[in-house]
Parts: structure tokens; sequence; C-alpha cells
């Protein structure tokens, strides 16, 4: 009887075997990433949905929309925490003393999630808790007087949303910073210049130290508790992931793009809807969003 001779799988036969199987699984991750990324793009735009909530309720009971940063220096964050169901947070506070006192600091430390995106992997920045969305103190680069809904001890109404509430941003995501003091990430690290600096400041502000790695922290959204310009509120005079740095002068306001992993960001519109954004939207654009009151047509976006 005459056995037949199994022939041998060739090199070329297996290495088209391995290329097949490498594809598939390119396929199936890169199916995974896609999934995981409409999973967190969703997530982090119901916590905005909440947050728009919280702040309509905040002004039913109220009769405006709280401070972006009241004369303490606590954020709006912190007066939302009862329509956040964090009403034994807010009630261990002491809205009578500094926010950096010693009496709020365990309240400080605490993190809140509707306050973190799930898009970010940083956590924290220190020990403090912090969040991921900021809200929008207009369209001028200082806190105080702004044209925006949340500013420098701001008592802002719906009848002084001219513009319109669909038109008009509320909040926006963006990445918290990584503690770093060099200039290696614009998403990250942004420069930090004194407080008088706002007078004149000039659009290529920070561009320079940022290059040169001076006066660069990297401190972005490190306190939800704390209304100073990027810990708590931001104002659109940067596009979103622009290719400039993040200015800010002395905690009183500056130049800010919301910050994103991929091409574009979530924001909070006034009229509690959200909706996401690109980087491609000019700051123009930007400007006319988070301005309440400028009277000007709004192309598409």
């Amino acid at each position: 009887m005459t056995r037949r001779r199994r022939r041998a799988s060739t090199l070329t036969q297996l290495l088209v075997l391995l290329a097949l199987l490498i594809l598939v699984f390119g396929f199936f991750f890169a199916a995974v990433g896609r999934v995981r990324f409409a999973a967190g793009r969703a997530s982090s735009q119901n916590n905005l949905k909440q947050i728009g909530i919280a702040a309509h309720n905040y002004y039913d009971t109220m009769g405006s929309f709280p401070a972006g940063v009241d004369a303490n220096g606590f954020s709006a964050h912190t007066y939302l925490l009862p329509y956040i169901e964090q009403d034994n947070l807010f009630k261990a506070l002491d809205l009578k003393k500094a926010v950096d006192d010693k009496a709020n600091e365990t309240v400080r430390k605490a993190g809140v999630k509707v306050y973190l995106s799930p898009n970010d992997p940083l956590m924290n920045v220190n020990e403090f808790g912090a969040t991921n969305y900021l809200f929008s103190a207009g369209s001028n680069p200082g806190l105080k007087d702004n044209n925006g809904l949340f500013f420098e001890t701001s008592k802002v109404k719906f009848p002084d949303i001219k513009d319109g509430t669909s038109n008009t941003v509320m909040t926006g995501e963006t990445l918290k910073g990584d503690n770093n003091t060099r200039g290696v990430d614009r998403k990250r690290q942004h420069v930090e210049l004194k407080a008088d600096a706002l007078k004149g400041l000039k659009d290529e502000a920070g561009v320079d130290d940022f290059k040169n790695n001076k006066n660069v922290v990297g401190t972005r959204c490190a306190s939800w508790m704390t209304g100073r310009f990027l810990s708590g509120t931001f104002t659109g005079t940067r596009a979103v992931n622009d290719e400039k740095p993040d200015v800010d002068c002395g905690g009183k306001g500056g130049l800010s793009g919301l910050r994103s992993l991929t091409d574009g960001t979530n924001i909070g519109m006034a009229d509690g809807s959200v909706r996401h954004i690109t980087s491609k939207v000019s700051v123009d654009v930007w400007k006319l969003l988070t301005n309440r009151d400028d009277g000007q047509v709004i192309p598409d976006f």
C-alpha cells in the first residue's frame, strides 16, 4: 500500500497566513478603538448635559447663573454641587472663607465624577479634585466684566443673553495639565504670567516662553473648586488645539483654547444642548460663540 506524503506548508503560505491574521486583528482593534471613542464622547456629552441642567436648576432657584469666580475664588462648579447630587460636599464648605483656606481643604481634595471626562486618561493634576470642564467667561482675555456667562462675580440672566441661548457657549471640555514645567505638549502645559500681563496682551504672548521653557506650568484644571482662569473658567481667545500655548495671567484671565486628544472637543450651550466642535473652527467664530451679546450671525460650525 502506497502512502501519500503530506505536503509541508511552505514559508510563503505561513507568511500569507500571518499577514491575514495581522490584518484581521488590525480591523478588530480599530473597531474596538472606535467603540471606545464613541462611548467616551457619549459619556462626556452626558456630563456636560448634567452640568447644563444643574446650571438651569440653579438659575430657577437663584434667579441668575452662578459667578464664574466669586469674591472668595470659588467656581461655578462649587455652586452647582447641590444640583448634581453633591449637597453634602457643598454643606461642608465655608464659602465665607477663601477657596484655599485650610477649612476648605478636605472638600477641595474630593473628586466629582461628573466633572471628569473619560476622554482624558489623567485623573488628577495634583492632590486636589480636578475637572475637565471649564465655564466660558467670554471672548475677552480678562475675567472681569467679560461678555460671556461665567466671569468674575458675574450674575448673568437669560435676558442678558441677547444672541440666544443656542448660540452662546456655557461650558467646554478640555484636557488637564500634567504638572510638567517644560514646554513639551501644549495640550498639557501652558505659560503662566503675572496678572499685569493682561494689559495689552497680544495673540503671540507665550509663544517664545513656551519654546524656551520659561514660565511653563502644567496646572490646567487642577481644582474644580477654584474659579480662576484655566482652573474653572476659560476665554474664547484661541482655537481648539491651537498651535500657540494657553497663557494664564495670574488667574485673572488670559488666552485659552480647549484641548483634546482628537481633532475636536465637546461644548455645552446656554440652552442646555451639547455639541461637538472641531479644531477647524476659527478663533473669530469662537469669539462669536463665547460672546453673549455681539449681535453677529454665527456661521455653521
